[in-house]
């Protein structure tokens, strides 16, 4: 295990390497060649194993690709005694770490000869990394329960707009503003003499976020854990600056019950106040009663404003496009966050999705804890 692969050219060594696996079978992209030579330079003094190591995590993508593998690694480096062959097939691996030998010498045998030292393989992974990642519609009931724990710990910046109310300039500056009443009370506290003047900044608030989710049945592998995150976003900011409405066959806002601390008894109460949970979905009308009701009137003008759905919808398409048209006329940012939109080969066909699209300015993913975390970083900078 300990001695050095062949004398090769370092830099030729990748190449051929990869090579040899693809005509194995191997898929192996052009960027994983490149980290597999970033990976042999750092444990070029580490043997054999390191170069095996070394490919195995840069090179080798699918579990079944391992048996390949090997072989092409011992036809290439000419051991083909099984002294490489170690195997971590169905440990997830995130971080391989290759120590040199942890011991000294081991102990020797009955002759002169000592064993050589051995080299100690750690694994380390992390299952909140990967269930970050994962599809919450194929999560289990306890990874459902540790995803919402993610969730909780999200918080969900406010953007910024400029306010009409100035304020105090920390450091006086000559382009701005002077503050009059500031500089003449610095004077009289100097006996009348005149200092540097006092200046002003413009202010800035907080937009306020409005959440419009659908709880229609073909969303309810995603409603709850969007819920979850409707939650945390109310929870985290001040009273007033988050409202959350659910989007079935009518339009419920659940903003009071969210905002509850306890997350299993707002989600609890907001599926009480919510008649058809998991029910049928009109999209378009939800709007226009959101529209009529709350959006136009103040509650989304110069907000942002996200949508949580798939985008299917038993109405018109016509009446949902001419809503999403109208929304997008008062905010400030218009999101629509679609789950399925991570699912490969995806393309927004859906009628109502294909209103909707002309008229947002991000169309976004929500299918996961990594996905939600994005979403909360895209609101926070509109």
């Amino acid at each position: 295990m300990d001695e050095s692969p062949p004398d090769r050219d370092l830099g030729a060594v990748p190449v051929a390497f990869a090579r040899v696996l693809r005509r194995a079978g191997v898929a192996v992209p052009v960027g994983a060649t490149v980290a597999y030579a970033r990976a042999l330079a750092a444990v070029a003094d580490r043997g054999t194993s390191g170069a095996y190591w070394a490919g195995r995590s840069t090179l080798v993508r699918r579990p079944e690709d391992v048996a390949a593998y090997d072989s092409a690694f011992a036809a290439f480096y000419g051991h083909g005694d099984g002294s490489v062959a170690l195997r971590a097939e169905h440990v997830p691996v995130v971080e391989l770490l290759l120590d040199d030998g942890a011991d000294d010498a081991a102990p020797p045998d009955d002759g002169d000869d000592e064993t050589p030292p051995t080299e100690r393989i750690t694994v380390r992974w992390s299952p909140v990394e990967v269930l970050r990642a994962k599809d919450l519609a194929r999560c289990t009931a306890e990874e459902l329960d540790e995803a919402h724990r993610l969730m909780a710990d999200l918080r969900l910046r406010a953007a910024l707009r400029a306010s009409r109310r100035r304020r105090r300039d920390p450091r006086p500056h000559a382009g701005h503003r002077i503050d009059l009443r500031r500089t003449v009370a610095g004077a009289v506290r100097r006996g009348g003499e005149l200092g540097r003047p006092e200046t002003t900044r413009p202010g800035e608030r907080r937009r306020r976020t409005v959440l419009l989710l659908a709880v229609s049945g073909s969303m309810s592998a995603y409603a709850r854990a969007l819920a979850r995150f409707a939650h945390a976003a109310v929870a985290g900011r001040r009273r007033g600056e988050v409202e959350v409405f659910a989007l079935g066959t009518r339009l419920t806002r659940i903003t009071r019950e969210l905002s509850t601390h306890d997350p299993d008894e707002a989600l609890a109460s907001a599926a009480a106040a919510v008649a058809d949970w998991d029910g049928g979905t009109r999209l378009g009308e939800g709007l226009r009663a959101f529209n009529d009701r709350w959006g136009v009137r103040g509650i989304a003008r110069g907000a942002v404003v996200v949508v949580l759905s798939d985008g299917w919808d038993r109405g018109d398409p016509e009446v949902l496009g001419a809503e999403v048209a109208r929304l997008s006329r008062v905010t400030h940012r218009l999101v629509w966050v679609n789950p399925l939109k991570a699912a490969p080969g995806y393309a927004p066909l859906a009628r109502g999705m294909a209103a909707a699209l002309p008229h947002l300015d991000d169309f976004v993913e929500g299918h996961s804890v990594d996905a939600l975390a994005t979403l909360a970083e895209v609101i926070g900078r509109a």
